[in-house]
């Protein structure tokens, strides 16, 4: 299964540079483009990338010629509407761009929020490639409603989508990596309802490139993953929150009397951020309705006080 020949990379958050660091360095994608509309969020971005690559050269893992090629293959895609905060990618401009430099494969790593995947999706459709795989990189969001995302972007109705639409759902599909990227072996694949065979393997074939293991989950809410470990993490806040046992307790009961390499909270302010925690327990609750899914409160009051984990400087831990 051929890969893509240009590669686009939407969001330059930790994840969003993971996945343009192995498609570039281990997939060998010639040309990787990443866009983030905060032009500061790029360059905080590629200066982990660089402390990444000098590490794995410093440890032998990468000659200092392979990384050296890796880091010229990515090339950054600013907005000059960065300051606006409605994102808007058409009136951007850059999904355009991202279309002129024949992008035939996007994986969006943008914020974990329904509405702003929704327009970045319909954006894609409107400018990419009829044949271009239009994925997720998402943890937990519906990938068929990103295809009917899609679609509207086509200008069809999801009820009565043309021969185009139909064709473009079947583009969309999820790749769900894990953090950090370049670290966890594991890539998650989930086919939408209208997501067609051959997107399914090219998606496969992607991930395999980039050193990863593949496995794919029905569209659930959460997949097969997050339906698994968020329900888990929501219950050691909630452990916390009713004084069952302290932080400290908590994570040291999973970490030695369970053989995890960190305890949950800790795992959630560091690795997840307590933000993503609660969109993704959100989703769970709202796509199944069952109680059992019900978000901690004390998560949802520690994201409106911005204690987000390590990347706000204070989470369960202080960093």
């Amino acid at each position: 299964m051929a890969l893509p020949r240009v590669l686009s990379v939407i969001g330059a958050g930790q994840m969003g540079i993971g996945i343009a660091l192995v498609a570039s360095l281990r997939a060998k994608i010639p040309t990787v483009l990443l866009y983030d509309r905060d032009p500061s969020q790029i360059t905080k971005g590629l200066e982990f990338m660089d402390k990444l690559l000098a590490k794995d050269v410093s440890k032998g893992k990468t000659s200092e010629e392979d990384a050296k090629a890796a880091r010229e293959k990515i090339i950054s895609i600013t907005s000059s509407s960065a300051s606006s905060s409605t994102l808007n990618i058409d009136e951007f401009g850059w999904a355009r761009e991202l279309g002129e430099r024949g992008s035939d494969m996007v994986v969006e790593a943008a914020s974990e929020r329904l509405s702003i995947k929704e327009g970045i999706f319909r954006a894609l459709a409107k400018n990419l490639s009829k044949d271009a795989v239009l994925a997720s990189n998402t943890s937990s969001i519906s990938i068929t409603k990103l295809a009917g995302a899609a679609v509207e972007g086509l200008g069809s109705s999801i009820n009565k989508a043309s021969e185009e639409g139909k064709s473009c759902a079947g583009r969309v599909v999820g790749v769900h990596f894990f953090n950090p990227v370049p670290v966890m072996k594991l890539c998650e694949v989930i086919p939408g309802l209208q997501t067609s065979e051959t997107t399914l393997e090219r998606a496969k074939a992607f991930a395999v490139a980039c050193g990863k293991e593949v496995s794919t989950s029905k569209d659930v809410p959460g997949f097969v993953s997050n339906a698994l470990l968020m329900p888990f993490l929501n219950e050691a806040i909630m452990c916390l929150e009713s004084g069952t046992a302290t932080r400290d307790d908590i994570d040291k009961t999973l970490r030695l009397g369970m053989g995890h390499p960190m305890g949950p909270l800790q795992l959630g302010d560091i690795f997840i951020g307590l933000d993503t925690c609660l969109a993704i327990q959100e989703t769970l609750y709202e796509g199944t309705h069952d109680s059992k899914y019900r978000p901690s409160v004390l998560l949802g009051r520690m994201v409106d006080a911005g204690w987000l984990g390590k990347k706000s400087g204070k989470g369960f831990y202080e960093y």
